[in-house]
C-alpha cells in the first residue's frame, strides 16, 4: 500500500491542541495541504492567523461533538491521510467514563466515517500514548516495547471505578481506545483501502504555538513542567525519585509526517520517545540555560540523579528503524520551552 507524499491532503483532528498544532505546521512546511477540525469556529481563529501565510493550503472545519455518530463524515471526504489526535487529556476525572467514552467513541467514530466516506484515504495515523504500553510496578528495572499493554490501569478501573487512581483513568482511556483501533482494523482490513499506524509518545513537552490564554491554562504535561520549574511544585525527594519518559513536541509532529510517508509504518504500533528522566534532570537542564529566560527556577539537589538507573525504559528501535527519526536533546527542549513560557508570561 503506497504511503502518502507531498502535496497530498491531510486531515488533522483536534487541530487547535498542543500536539496537533505542531502536526499541522509540520505538514504545511512539508508542502502538504491540511484540513484541521476544531469544536467551534472560535477555536479555529488562532490557527487561521497562525497559518495565514500558507493561504488555501490550510482550512478549518468544525466538528462540534466527536462522540456523535457520523461526526467526521464530511471531514474525511477528499483527504489522502487522516491524523487523529482529538482525545481528552486530563487526570482530573471523577467517573472514568468521562475519559474512556469520548476517547473510544471518538476514535472508532472517525474510523467508521473513513470506512464509509473516506474513499481517497490511504492511511490513518492515530496519536496514542505510552500510557497504553506501561505495565504495573516492578521490583526490577524493565525495558518495554510495542508488545507491551497496560493491563494494570484497566484492572484498577474494573475493580474500583470512580475510586481508581486518577492517572489510571487516563491510562485506561488511552489503552482501551488503542485496543479498539486494532480490533476495528483487524475486523475490517480485508475490505479497507487504507491501513493504520499508532504512535505512542510518553510525556510530550515543548514550546507552544497553539492558543493558550495564560500560564494556568497549559496542556497537562507543560503545566506540570511549568509548575515544577517556576512554581517549585516538587520537593527534593520527588525530584530525585519520580519521572517517566519524555519527547519534544516537534519530534512527535515530525513522527506523524513520517508515519504517513513510510511504507513500512503501515499496520505498526510505534513508541516515540527520547528517553527516561527524573525530574531533577529536567531541573538541572533548566538551570543550565544561559541567559535564563525565567528567574529563580527550582534547583533541588543538582546532579543527585546522575547515573541513577531508571525503573522503566522504552525500546525505540522500531522508531529508528521504520521512521528514521532523529530526536532533539533535553537541553534544546528545555531551553525552547522556557523561552515559550517567558513569552507567555509577558502577555499575562
Amino acid at each position: 500500500m503506497a504511503p502518502v507524499t507531498s502535496p497530498s491532503r491531510v486531515l488533522v483532528t483536534g487541530a487547535n491542541g498542543f500536539i496537533a498544532a505542531w502536526i499541522v505546521r509540520t505538514f504545511l512546511e512539508s508542502g502538504y495541504t491540511v484540513r484541521g477540525t476544531v469544536r467551534s469556529a472560535s477555536k479555529g481563529e488562532h490557527l487561521k492567523s497562525l497559518f495565514a501565510a500558507f493561504g488555501e493550503r490550510f482550512e478549518i472545519v468544525v466538528v462540534e461533538d466527536i462522540e456523535k455518530d457520523g461526526a467526521f463524515d464530511e471531514a474525511v471526504k477528499g483527504v489522502d491521510l487522516v491524523e487523529h489526535t482529538a482525545s481528552p487529556v486530563t487526570i482530573r476525572a471523577n467517573d472514568p467514563n468521562e475519559l474512556i467514552v469520548p476517547a473510544v467513541r471518538g476514535t472508532i467514530g472517525i474510523l467508521e466515517s473513513i470506512k464509509k466516506h473516506g474513499s481517497s484515504v490511504k492511511r490513518v495515523v492515530i496519536t496514542g500514548s505510552t500510557a497504553a504500553v506501561i505495565t504495573g510496578p516492578s521490583a526490577e528495572a524493565v525495558v518495554l516495547d510495542e508488545t507491551s499493554w497496560n493491563k494494570t490501569a484497566i484492572l484498577d478501573i474494573e475493580q474500583n471505578g470512580a475510586n481508581a487512581a486518577q492517572l489510571n483513568k487516563y491510562r485506561a482511556s488511552k489503552t482501551l481506545a488503542e485496543r479498539a483501533v486494532w480490533d476495528f482494523y483487524e475486523k475490517n482490513k480485508s475490505t479497507l483501502d487504507w491501513d493504520v499506524v499508532v504512535l505512542n509518545p510518553p510525556y510530550v513537552f515543548g514550546p507552544l504555538i497553539n492558543h493558550v490564554s495564560s500560564l494556568r491554562a497549559l496542556n497537562a504535561s507543560n503545566q506540570e513542567l511549568y509548575d515544577t520549574l517556576v512554581e517549585g511544585a516538587k520537593d527534593a525527594e520527588s525530584l530525585a525519585n519520580t519521572g517517566t519518559s519524555w519527547v519534544d513536541v516537534r519530534d512527535v509532529a515530525r513522527a506523524h509526517v513520517l508515519a504517513g510517508e513510510k511504507d513500512d509504518a503501515g499496520g505498526e504500533r510505534i513508541i516515540v520517545s527520547a528517553g527516561p528522566f527524573y525530574w531533577q534532570e529536567i531541573v538541572d537542564a533548566a538551570n543550565a540555560v544561559a541567559p535564563a529566560p525565567l528567574p529563580n527556577l527550582l534547583k533541588g539537589n543538582p546532579g543527585v540523579t546522575k547515573g541513577k538507573p531508571h525503573p522503566v525504559t522504552f525500546d525505540t528501535s522500531k522508531m529508528r528503524r521504520i521512521l528514521g527519526l532523529e530526536l532533539r536533546g533535553m537541553d534544546v527542549l528545555v531551553r525552547d520551552t522556557l523561552a515559550s513560557f517567558a513569552a507567555l508570561e509577558q502577555k499575562d
